[in-house]
């Protein structure tokens, strides 16, 4: 019986690291830092807010997904970017989707708001993409 239990407790050690790994993995899904600190933000509203009609929450995260998506702004086209003509159209699109979305989160309503979240959302998404990979060394 102890035996038993001990191989249980060593289980569920070796469960909890496991999903403690994949956690700290997940954090960092792009190879500029920027894009991580955006994602930061985007990820809930997306999978939670958004979903949810919270339109609170969103409104509530407009300045701070907005200040993360300036710094994107800001960095231009990340070295390693293979197009970087499509990249520097794709980062207008973002830029006017930024700027759009910090108006509506100030004085819209939820609809005009939801419509260019998503703008926010499709453009940055559009940019990730653009991303060179995470060598293996990064993590």
């Amino acid at each position: 019986m102890k035996r038993s239990g001990f191989f249980l407790a060593a289980f569920a050690l070796l469960l909890v690291t496991a999903f403690s790994a994949a956690a700290s993995i997940a954090d960092e899904h792009f190879s500029v830092k920027e894009y991580n600190e955006f994602h930061d933000v985007l990820h809930p509203l997306q999978h939670e807010a958004l979903p949810n009609k919270d339109f609170t929450t969103i409104r509530a995260r407009a300045t701070e997904l907005a200040t993360r998506g300036e710094a994107i702004i800001k960095l231009g086209v990340p070295a390693g970017v293979k197009n970087t003509a499509e990249f520097e159209k794709e980062l207008k699109n973002f830029t006017e989707a930024i700027a759009k979305f910090k108006s509506d989160a100030a004085k819209a309503t939820d609809a005009k708001l939801e419509e260019s979240y998503l703008a926010v959302h499709d453009t940055f998404e559009m940019l990730a993409h653009m991303l060179p990979r995470k060598s293996k060394a990064e993590g």
